[in-house]
């Protein structure tokens, strides 16, 4: 398993693109400067009325599949 570490801030008015299906995929920066690629749907249990924000960790497989996504407490 691999965990990367992350913080996002995608207002409302740009996560709906996300939602509407007009983009699939989240492109971010992990803070130990890879680049990830996730699918927008995995972000839908932390979309709140301001958007997405907060710190996050996707852990992964050995395949690169997701295992889970979860917010960290600050």
């Amino acid at each position: 398993m691999q965990r990367f570490y992350f913080s996002l801030d995608i207002s409302a008015s740009e996560y709906l693109r996300y939602y509407q299906g007009s983009a699939r995929r989240v492109l971010v920066r992990a803070h130990d400067a890879r680049s990830l690629s996730i699918p927008a749907a995995n972000l839908r249990p932390f979309v709140t009325s301001a958007g997405v924000k907060g710190r996050f960790c996707l852990t992964v497989d050995q395949d690169h599949r997701l295992i889970s996504l979860e917010r960290q407490t600050p």
